[in-house]
């Protein structure tokens, strides 16, 4: 995988911003692949798509790219809110590609992938709406939280300018294929909740008295719930039988 840019595919272009697209889906198509299926296959669908950029012509994913010159930050500034909900309440959302580079070298410093199906509102946050002397007044836009994801649904190709191992790469991807098959956002945010607290507990081999430290966290994100820890007790037997962690003896859990 080379982390530089072409840019002569970009030498008849003025505009910096139509530069920038052109290096940058030009490099997606000719040096990334599927982090599904693992075939270079990857094919760019014609301009102004509505949904996506990319897809795997093996598997049939689909992919958009968000580009950022330097780091990715915390937050994706993306389209309008309105559009992205109900993109994720009509389960219709690609995958997304997100692409830091240096424009003094342009050089690739971060390429990772975000799984669709961690794309629920709890990520999403919305703009203030436009000001009325703006050109769309009243036009709301969203910003895509990361900081809102548990680690593994950032999966990385390429991180701080080091290639990932493809093996590992196509491993963290199918982990979390399960979640896709929950198609109620609600319960598919508490899963998520759960992956999360049991990435801050940040051991191998955890309690469930561990998780039960987070419930007051939990309670807070779900109010109206009265039975925190028998919602922790159903998410762990659901990540056991998908194969996210094992039970072992003594109520302990073992990530997979």
């Amino acid at each position: 995988m080379r982390l530089s840019f072409e840019t002569q595919l970009a030498s008849l272009y003025k505009s910096q911003s139509q530069k920038v697209r052109i290096l940058t889906e030009g490099w997606v198509v000719t040096q990334v692949y599927c982090p599904n299926c693992g075939s270079i296959n990857i094919d760019k669908y014609p301009n102004n798509q509505p949904v996506a950029d990319f897809h795997c012509l093996s598997c049939r994913e689909d992919y958009e790219l968000k580009s950022k010159n330097g780091l990715v930050g915390t937050k994706i500034v993306n389209g309008a809110y309105g559009t992205m909900i109900e993109r994720l309440r009509s389960n219709k959302n690609p995958n997304l590609f997100l692409l830091s580079y240096d424009s003094s070298s342009f050089e690739v410093l971060n390429f990772l992938v975000v799984p669709k199906q961690f794309f629920i509102p709890g990520i999403i946050e919305k703009r203030k709406p436009l000001a009325p002397t703006a050109r769309r007044a009243g036009w709301i836009g969203c910003n895509i939280m990361l900081q809102n994801l548990p680690s593994v649904g950032k999966i990385f190709l390429i991180k701080n300018r080091a290639i990932e191992p493809k093996e590992k790469v196509l491993f963290q991807w199918q982990k979390t294929l399960f979640l896709r098959d929950e198609k109620r956002i609600s319960s598919k945010g508490w899963t998520l909740d759960v992956i999360k607290c049991i990435e801050q507990i940040n051991k191998p081999v955890f309690t469930i008295d561990d998780l039960y430290a987070f419930e007051r966290d939990l309670m807070t994100k779900y109010p109206d719930n009265r039975h925190i820890k028998d919602k922790i007790r159903q998410q762990l037997q659901i990540l056991r039988d998908k194969g996210y962690l094992e039970f072992s003896n003594r109520g302990n859990y073992r990530l997979i």
